[in-house]
């Protein structure tokens, strides 16, 4: 069996959810996650006096995101990847997003289709 990694997004820009979930789909990945997320600064900013002065640095950026969570083999990384910085720019740069992957040593309940 193939080595199973989960890949973890951090969607900076959720106006690009639908046409990377279309990509996914493209790519045959069949299955992920999309969980609403806020930034640490964000609620750091509103909850915590000390750190108020965050607000200005916040206003105008995207501090509510998208995390997507998915399950895939190891070999479709690189092409998920070239996908995401197609859609939604290069990683290297700020406030694109996060994307990184861990490994899976137990599964149970995942479809193989969804897998391919």
């Amino acid at each position: 069996m193939n080595k199973l990694k989960l890949l973890i997004i951090i969607l900076n820009n959720d106006e690009y959810i639908d046409e990377l979930l279309e990509a996914f789909v493209e790519l045959d990945i069949r299955g992920a996650t999309v969980i609403d997320s806020v930034g640490m600064g964000k609620i750091i900013s509103q909850n915590v006096p000390i750190f108020g002065g965050l607000r200005s640095l916040i206003e105008g950026s995207r501090p509510y995101n998208k995390t997507i969570l998915t399950v895939v083999r190891e070999e479709k990384v690189d092409e998920i990847v070239k996908e995401y910085e197609t859609i939604c720019g290069c990683l290297d740069s700020p406030g694109t997003g996060v994307l990184f992957t861990l490994p899976v040593d137990f599964a149970k309940g995942l479809r193989e289709e969804s897998l391919t």
